[in-house]
This record gives C-alpha cells, structure tokens and sequence, in this order.
C-alpha cells in the first residue's frame, strides 16, 4: 500500500505534489493533539491556483474537481490544544489506548472503508449534479459517496461505513451535507478518535476561490465526545490532474507490520 502512495507521488505534476508534503509519511504517534501548541512544529502550506469562484448556470457555487490534501489524516483534532477536545472518559480511554498500541486495530490500515469525515491522503474528485453530488475517493478500493439533494433521510436506514448522506443549498455559496446511519466502525483519524453508530456529521462545503475547498465540520458522538465539536479543512485544488487506479489490497502490507507491532505490545 505504501509502494502505491510512493509511486503516485512521484507521477504527480510539481505544482500538486506541494500539496503534498505534509502527507502523514511518518508514524503519527503521540498524535499532534496531545502535543502543547507551543511546542509543535508548523507545516508548509499547500500551494493552489488562483482565480475567481466558479459557478454553476443557475448561480450556485461549482464545486467540481480533483482535491488533494487537506492534512488531517493523522490527526483530526490537530487545531485543538491538549485536554481542549470534548472526550467522554470512554472517548479519552479508546483513544489513549490506541495512541498506547500504535493504532494496530485501525480499520483503514487493512484496506476497510475511511467513513466520513475522515480521510486518507489521496486525492478525491466532486461531481455535481442539479440533485445529486458524488464524491469519488482515490484511496482504498475506488470508494465514493453521494449526496443526495432536497432529500430525506430513510426511516428504516441500515447502518454502513459511509453512512447516508443528505445535502440543501444555503443561498448559492454553500452546499450543507447531514449524515446519519453509521456503523461504528470506523475511526475518525491515524490516530484513533472513535466514532459509535450514534455518530452525526455536518459538513458545510464552500469554495471561497478557484483554487480551494473549505469543509466546516461538526462532528456528534454523544458516545465518545461531550458535545458537539467542529474542524475546518481546507483542501487544494489540483488542476489538470485525475485521480489514478489504486487497489489498497495489491501489495498490501501495513496488516503484517501492525501483527507484528501487537505481539511487540503483548510481551512487554
């Protein structure tokens, strides 16, 4: 898996590799969040074109594209200092627990499906449509998501990895997604914020000019958080650029490096 992210890096355009170099290619323990502000290290900014917002014919904001990496692939919380993030004492024990044994039960890491919000690194394409967005991942096994516009959520929604996703437009400039029916499955991040089946997620989608996405974030989980709690990603636009081919099973090997790390754990 990670020979495939070597290589897609080294294909890419100059102008989207910048947005790459923050790309979690180092072990992301302790994460970033338990780490004083004061004492972490800033990271580059990526560089992206510039230019006026596009819109589509009837006004509204066209979020189409090819996004890179936004940089909360590691660590979620990253914008919040330690102790600020709203952890249930269930929450803080998971989490502390899986910082302790390195993620080795991370679901992502044996090629299961990210879930929402989080992200892997690779890139991810927007098509929209009047009454349907669909969000394409390069990461994992060719996965997607759809919005489904002017919707209702269903009453009798079973419970997935992505989760059901429903969108309306405020105005022309901002496209707002709610997403129930999760499985609880997935983790939030590298670095092992949990999620339960009672998570909700709202993601406000806006594209302030040419060359960025803006995702405010509201992430509920009564399970592992206090109250609700937000992150804003921004996200390069990579122009002139396609997401590529890649199958998170083929030369697959994190699985037998995290074994190995859990028997490490079990003899100390």
């Amino acid at each position: 898996m990670r020979n495939h992210l070597i290589g897609s890096l080294l294909s890419l355009a100059a102008a989207a590799a910048v947005a790459f170099l923050s790309m979690p290619l180092r072990a992301q323990f302790p994460a970033e969040s338990t780490i004083p502000k004061s004492k972490r290290h800033p990271r580059p900014i990526a560089k992206a074109p510039t230019g006026p917002t596009p819109r589509t014919k009837d006004g509204k904001v066209d979020l189409s594209g090819v996004w890179g990496y936004a940089g909360y692939t590691s660590d979620i919380a990253k914008d919040y200092d330690v102790g600020e993030l709203p952890m249930t004492p269930f929450g803080e024990k998971i989490f502390k627990e899986r910082q302790a044994n390195q993620g080795v039960e991370d679901p992502e890491a044996r090629c299961l499906p990210t879930g929402v919000p989080r992200r892997d690194p690779y890139p991810s394409k927007i098509v929209q449509l009047p009454n349907l967005v669909i969000i394409l991942f390069e990461g994992n096994l060719h996965s997607f998501r759809q919005i489904f516009i002017d919707a209702q959520h269903p009453k009798d929604l079973e419970p997935t990895w992505w989760g059901h996703s429903i969108g309306h437009w405020e105005g022309n400039d901002t496209l707002v997604v709610d997403t129930v029916g999760f499985n609880g499955k997935t983790w939030l991040d590298l670095a092992g914020h949990g999620t339960s089946d009672q998570l909700h997620v709202i993601e406000r989608y806006s594209r302030p000019d040419f060359g960025h996405l803006k995702n405010e974030i509201t992430i509920e989980d009564p399970v592992y958080y206090t109250r609700p709690w937000k992150v804003t990603e921004i996200t390069p636009l990579m122009e002139g650029q396609e997401l590529m081919e890649y199958i998170c099973t083929e030369n697959e090997r994190d699985s037998r490096h995290l074994d190995a790390i859990s028997e490490q754990l079990k003899k100390k």
